[in-house]
């Protein structure tokens, strides 16, 4: 083992439970087979990992839940999250259990909801692909599946449950309305794209923001790369910091997400990868003038926009993200 996982940072989740401040990502964009993320994930433990963050339509919960047997739960923290065709109120619950039983286990400790639309997509499709039932946020609609998500929690199925994908007038809809409100809130976050305004907002509301993408994702799937978008894991700071620290940028990324206060979930299959990005957490820590300096290179680029889960006819992806301050087309009541 390179890190003892008591070294890991924790983040005191509104309920008191402790939540590891890095986890292994399982998305292997879909160009990593479910075999070789589950073979990650067996090295990540070996190598000091305790948080693993999964969903169904990753289509390897299965194998991952293999992996996973004989290793203590309570010192796990397992992620899943509902994807978008299982929103239906008599889905919900069946749904959270086939993961519980592709994972092994008895209880999850966030289950989110993948994002907050009923529009889905077929895995490995293209930025064309739309769903021929796509409709825009409607705000009852969402309640009656967080009103589930609420039943999971009252079952013991599920410790905390969250968001993803989620923007402020959203969440103030569902922070207005819910009876067990998130706990996290998961969030591309890295240093081209840090969402200050929605990064404050959940941290004011007791809510923990978890980020994907933290390096960028330069593996990302096709169908989220457009002509626009930057990489941070090239940007000249984030490449001096580096060599100063004798380091990968990726790991400055892994680094400065931590200390900043979200909590990153990188995926990689490489152990050597993985290993460093744990590593980053317990040891050389970034100087407040490097933080500050990562600050200022936000370019406001924004990798996973989510075309494919537009509703109308030649729509911009901005609709999806609230951009305006209001809700796009949907209910708000």
């Amino acid at each position: 083992m390179s890190v003892d996982p008591a070294l890991v940072p924790k983040r005191k989740l509104y309920t008191g439970a402790l939540m590891p401040a890095i986890g292994l990502g399982t998305f292997g964009s879909d160009r990593v087979p479910a075999d070789k993320v589950a073979q990650a994930v067996s090295g990540a433990l070996e190598v000091g990992y305790r948080h693993f963050d999964c969903a169904a339509v990753y289509d390897n919960e299965d194998r991952i839940g293999d992996v996973l047997q004989g290793f203590p739960r309570e010192q796990l923290w397992i992620t899943s999250k509902l994807w978008n065709d299982k929103h239906s109120r008599g889905d919900v619950i069946p749904a959270c259990e086939k993961s519980l039983v592709d994972l092994r286990t008895d209880y999850l400790d966030t289950y989110l909801v993948h994002w907050p639309f009923p529009n889905f997509h077929a895995p490995g499709c293209d930025m064309s692909s739309r769903s021929p039932d796509a409709r825009p946020y409607v705000h009852s609609e969402f309640m009656e599946t967080w009103r589930q998500m609420e039943r999971l929690v009252d079952m013991g199925l599920v410790r905390h449950i969250g968001t993803s994908n989620t923007t402020i007038p959203k969440l103030e809809l569902l922070l207005r309305d819910a009876r067990i409100p998130p706990a996290v809130n998961e969030m591309e976050l890295h240093p081209h794209f840090q969402q200050p305004e929605l990064f404050a907002y959940v941290r004011s509301q007791g809510i923990q923001p978890v980020g994907f993408c933290p390096i960028g994702s330069p593996t990302r799937p096709d169908r989220d790369r457009t002509p626009e978008d930057s990489v941070d894991i090239e940007d000249p700071v984030l490449v001096g910091i580096a060599q100063d620290h004798g380091v990968h940028p990726a790991v400055i990324c892994v680094k400065w997400a931590v200390q900043r206060g979200q909590i990153p979930i990188p995926f990689s299959d490489r152990r050597n990868e993985y290993e460093a990005n744990l590593e980053a957490v317990v040891s050389d820590p970034l100087t407040e003038e490097e933080m500050l300096v990562v600050t200022g290179i936000d370019r406001n680029s924004r990798l996973i926009k989510g075309h494919v889960f537009l509703w109308r006819p030649n729509q911009s992806w901005e609709d999806l993200w609230d951009m305006s301050g209001a809700i796009v087309d949907g209910g708000n009541a």
